[in-house]
């Protein structure tokens, strides 16, 4: 279990290394598989663990690279469109199933202290929590989950849900690719990530201290 943990962790702080191996070996097909990370990490409650911005960041890195087999117009599009559709998809499974398996304070993913993080992020900013969560790991694949159990029409989701990809995808994609090729970038990578994946959980932290303070 460990040795497994141990290899999530190293692939989630050396991103760069194991996107030019799976570039070199799978070529195209690698546009496959990135659609497929980025629509499981926002559509299936069941996978927050995936990367996100990380991952976003460290392929705009690797469009940027000379010779790339990654084109950034054509990985924009494809993203954008998968992080479009996870989120629909993650809503009609919370308008039909969600209160069904939600229903346990047990589990590391199927948690309904999830659930209620989520609504409780949602009833602080409104609408406006589909495009903000975006940015905040575990919350952005349970907050359209927490809009399709009931709290709004579909039709406003979307807005939101295209919005939020759009600001998402676009702005770590080409902040990759913008900054991911410089020699400091690339000399301190795992650094980048780390500090990406904190920035990015901040807020969540924030909202809970908050909340452990005013119950005192």
């Amino acid at each position: 279990m460990m040795e497994i943990l141990g290899q999530f962790v190293d692939i989630f702080l050396h991103l760069d290394a194991h996107l030019n191996a799976l570039a070199a070996g799978m070529g195209p097909w690698l546009y496959a598989l990135l659609f497929a990370i980025i629509f499981c990490e926002t559509g299936l409650v069941i996978t927050p663990f995936l990367p996100g911005d990380s991952l976003l960041f460290a392929v705009g890195a690797l469009a940027s690279v000379k010779g790339s087999v990654i084109s950034l117009p054509f990985v924009l599009i494809l993203l954008f469109v998968a992080a479009v559709l996870g989120d629909a998809v993650n809503y009609a499974a919370g308008r039909y199933i969600g209160p069904k398996i939600f229903n346990r304070d047990t589990g590391v993913w199927l948690n309904k202290k999830h659930l209620l993080a989520a609504q409780g992020f949602y009833e602080k900013f409104g609408g406006k929590t589909i495009v903000l969560a975006r940015f905040i790991p575990i919350i952005r694949t349970f907050a359209p989950f927490v809009a399709g159990i009931g709290k709004m029409t579909y039709t406003r989701f979307f807005v939101y849900n295209v919005a939020g990809a759009a600001a998402w995808v676009f702005l770590f994609l080409i902040a990759g690719y913008l900054f991911g090729s410089t020699p400091a970038v690339q000399k301190h990578f795992h650094y980048i990530i780390v500090g990406i994946i904190i920035i990015s959980v901040l807020p969540a932290v924030y909202e809970f201290i908050k909340a452990q303070t005013v119950k005192k």
